[in-house]
């Protein structure tokens, strides 16, 4: 037949088909409609675990999917694909098979062509004592059966005896013919096929809903359970809409080919299931958040029971609820690169390194060099022996919705590669019940934190990382014992201020030299004051060394200016790496802030004192000094008042050849002090860092508090 004789009987269908005028457009009354449906439905419903037919129907409909196509342009479709392993549903299907039956011939035998909402509300009583999810897949399952014989005959026609005879009988050689007309109507059903599937999974979804976490009567599955209903409703009366469609091309005529307000009414039921799905999806989505909360707050907590109600015998069971929530391995060691067990740390003393990406390259590297000598410190531990006194492994804190993957893979690489210890490979791994815990009880917020567990798990301090800048591996086991004995056995002195920072500097000690350590960033400062230093030493005939510490609030770049003018002048010693100057300043600041956790003052505390002097200094716009004879000897002040006192050395002179450099000195600034003076104390930390009040170390007076936000200093 000529495609110009199709076109011209479509409109004679339209117009006097036997399809039933109202079927054309949906009941705009959906209230009504449903309570219909819900009046059929039984309370005592049969439980049918509908997950497995449901697989079988999507397998059948993903074999059909590329007939309009192969229909089309005689493409051969390969039937030798993998099929379907049902040998777990047969039992099912064997008990299933009459219901299915039955409610094939009435979709696409009694119910054809009449109206479509008396067609649905007849399936929706045959199905009554099964549960909303199960009455769905029931009658997609009985539409699959004769959607998935049409297409197999369809498909196998032109190439199997069988097929070819069977396709005969049914007409369906014209259907072949005339296909291309066809194409819009078959393209219809099969996206209406698509969006049933879509809303049946997900009243599915709704079903599988875990109800321990969510009850039934909770607010969440409430409101999204009151519209699968509805959803059943429109899914059902689409799978009728199909199979009727399905049904005129199984008894195909040339005058059959539906009109463009069938096709359209097919359209229009896809739009109302996208609806109705989105709908779904919003709702499940709400409840699957409501789920995710309560477990995240159920593990929360247990895991505030596990760490800190509980005793344990080892470590394990902590360091796998905090680093290992499955049974895969999640630790990387730093020196192998090869994916451990977290049993590599039972019984031992672990440290767990905690921040985000934005670690420096200054704390990884002083803590590399810590890790290193861990085992060359202590005699009990032969250096190539496994057996360390402890580990660290690092736990990185990453926003998921924030900064992970946005800051990418290369970042977390590059830090990964500066880490010689264990780490969790894949930050995701780190669950957001642990993440909460460890912001909230172990308080982490920007700065690195260390918190150190003992063999047993338990949390000998929730951040070690002032006791490791302060005396390195030596405090071990990290906890406030351990710190109480080591401050005791302290006094504030030169040994106490370098440590191990510059060796150098202790052989001066040792060599009874002088030392002046100063700071700022007054490159003309710095230059009169070394000058005069150095005048004042060589008329008194001392060994005076000084060294430039730097600042710890400037850019790295401008300490890196001063450095080089300092050698290409020969104004003093430097120190040439920005390591060793973070280093000094942040030992300092570990110094306060490990006093200050235990109520020190600077009334009550020598030490504390002095390292509020020396941060003060450092945190204000001029330079400072303090110069040392031995180990306990030491005269300190602000540039201005050390500079002005060193220009007029004449006037002191004397007392400083009577009682040596040190007291005359300090005599001198005491008599030249004044109560007028500018006091700034720069704190880089946060909550139990920062005192409630800080004391001018000048005057004595509280100081004034301001916040300060800053970026950056590189």
């Amino acid at each position: 037949m000529a495609e110009k004789h199709v076109q011209a009987i479509i409109p004679h269908f339209s117009s006097g088909g036997k399809r039933d005028h109202n079927r054309r457009h949906m009941i705009s009354d959906d209230s009504t409609m449903v309570r219909q449906i819900r009046e059929t439905h039984s309370p005592e419903t049969h439980f049918l675990d509908v997950k497995p037919i449901i697989l079988v129907i999507e397998d059948i409909f993903r074999r059909t999917a590329p007939g309009i196509d192969a229909m089309i342009n005689g493409v051969h479709l390969d039937t030798n694909d993998e099929k379907v392993s049902a040998a777990s549903v047969d039992e099912m299907l064997e008990a299933l098979a009459h219901i299915i039956h039955k409610i094939s011939c009435e979709m696409f035998c009694k119910c054809s062509g009449t109206d479509l909402h008396a067609s649905t509300l007849v399936l929706f009583k045959m199905l009554s004592y099964y549960p909303w999810e199960a009455k769905v897949v029931l009658a997609l399952a009985a539409f699959s059966v004769t959607y998935g014989e049409f297409w197999l005959v369809t498909q196998l026609c032109a190439t199997n005896p069988l097929a070819k005879a069977v396709a005969l009988l049914k007409q369906l050689s014209d259907m072949i013919e005339y296909s291309r007309a066809m194409k819009p109507q078959l393209e219809a059903i099969h996206n209406l096929i698509n969006a049933v599937m879509k809303v049946t999974k997900l009243i599915i979804e709704f079903n599988d809903l875990p109800t321990e976490y969510l009850s039934q009567d909770s607010e969440q599955l409430s409101v999204g359970k009151a519209h699968i209903p509805a959803a059943a409703y429109w899914t059902v009366r689409s799978i009728i809409a199909c199979a009727w469609h399905v049904a005129s091309l199984t008894d195909f005529r040339y005058e059959h080919i539906a009109s463009a307000s069938e096709i359209w009414e097919l359209s229009s039921l896809a739009h109302k299931l996208v609806s109705i799905h989105d709908l779904l999806a919003i709702e499940l989505n709400n409840c699957r958040n409501y789920i995710v909360k309560v477990q995240h707050e159920e593990n929360y907590r247990n895991l505030i029971r596990l760490i800190e109600g509980t005793t344990h015998l080892d470590n394990m069971k902590i360091l796998k609820a905090l680093l290992a929530p499955g049974d895969e391995p999640t630790l990387m060691h730093g020196y192998s690169k090869t994916k451990v067990s977290v049993e590599v740390l039972r019984r031992k003393h672990v440290l767990l390194l905690i921040s985000d990406f934005d670690i420096t390259n200054e704390e990884l590297t002083v803590l590399n060099i810590i890790y290193e000598m861990r085992m060359k410190q202590d005699h009990r531990y032969d250096t190539n022996s496994k057996d360390a006194p402890y580990e660290v492994v690092w736990i990185p804190m990453v926003d998921r919705m924030a900064n992970w993957p946005q800051q990418g893979d290369h970042k977390l690489l590059e830090l990964q590669s500066m880490m010689p210890w264990y780490y969790v490979d894949d930050p995701e791994v780190i669950q957001p019940p642990v993440i909460k815990y460890i912001r909230e009880k172990w308080n982490f917020e920007k700065k690195m934190i260390l918190v150190a567990l003992d063999p047993s798990g338990k949390v000998t301090s929730k951040n070690a990382t002032h006791m490791m800048w302060i005396w390195g591996n030596s405090a071990l086991p990290f906890s406030q014992d351990r710190e109480d004995t080591l401050w005791s056995t302290e006094q504030w002195s030169l040994k106490l201020l370098i440590d191990s920072i510059e060796a150098e500097i202790l052989q001066w000690m040792n060599s009874n030299k002088y030392i002046c350590l100063y700071g700022g960033d007054n490159i003309e400062w710095i230059r009169q004051f070394t000058t005069q230093a150095k005048l004042v030493a060589r008329a008194l005939g001392i060994e005076l060394e000084m060294v430039y510490v730097g600042k710890s609030n400037v850019p790295k770049e401008r300490i890196n200016k001063i450095n080089a003018t300092i050698l290409a002048e020969n104004l003093s010693h430097i120190w040439p790496d920005s390591t060793t100057i973070w280093f000094f300043w942040s030992r300092l600041e570990s110094m306060r802030c490990s006093k200050v956790r235990y109520g020190k003052t600077i009334e009550d505390d020598p030490i504390l004192k002095e390292v509020m002097v020396l941060l003060s200094y450092d945190g204000s716009d001029q330079g400072w000094a303090s110069l040392w004879h031995g180990s306990n000897e030491m005269v300190r002040a602000n540039g201005q008042l050390a500079l002005l006192t060193m220009n007029e050395f004449q006037a002191w002179e004397p007392e400083a050849r009577e009682i040596t450099l040190i007291p005359a000195l300090d005599a001198e600034l005491q008599r030249r002090h004044t109560p007028q003076h500018c006091t700034r104390l720069i704190l880089p930390g946060i909550g139990q860092d920062i005192p409630p009040k800080v004391v001018c170390t000048e005057c004595g007076r509280d100081m004034e508090k301001f916040f300060m936000f800053r970026c950056c200093t590189d």
